[in-house]
């Protein structure tokens, strides 16, 4: 079976596409900006690179989403709502982990099937 990467680097690739199923890195926003900010890009970064990879929102499988501080979880989920696809609503965790740096806030990852 065919394993395809896409936007790959040295240390990982942005998406990897294997039997129908597509996994996205974590996807994250500009840094320095707030969580509503930062969760509309990493949501932007999700729709672009599941077009790139065959897929798109309305196929997401499964969607974990690591917050800096738990306190952001309402602010984050009015984002989410606004951009899910109505019927489509993923099986989804969100928990509070430090992430690669304080200034990001939120990191979205995303596992889709292809269409």
């Amino acid at each position: 079976m065919t394993i395809t990467r896409f936007e790959s680097g040295a240390r990982m690739s942005q998406v990897i596409a294997h039997n129908g199923t597509v996994y996205l890195a974590g996807q994250v926003g500009d840094p320095g900006s707030d969580v509503a900010t930062q969760t509309k890009q990493a949501l932007a970064q999700v729709d672009r690179l599941l077009v790139l990879s065959g897929s798109d929102k309305t196929r997401i499988l499964s969607a974990q989403i690591w917050l800096a501080d738990m306190a952001d979880f309402q602010k984050m989920n009015a984002v989410w709502d606004a951009w899910v696809a109505p019927g489509n609503a993923p099986a989804r965790a969100t928990g509070e982990s430090k992430l690669a740096g304080p200034e990001y806030l939120v990191e979205v990852i995303i596992t889709a099937a292809q269409i």
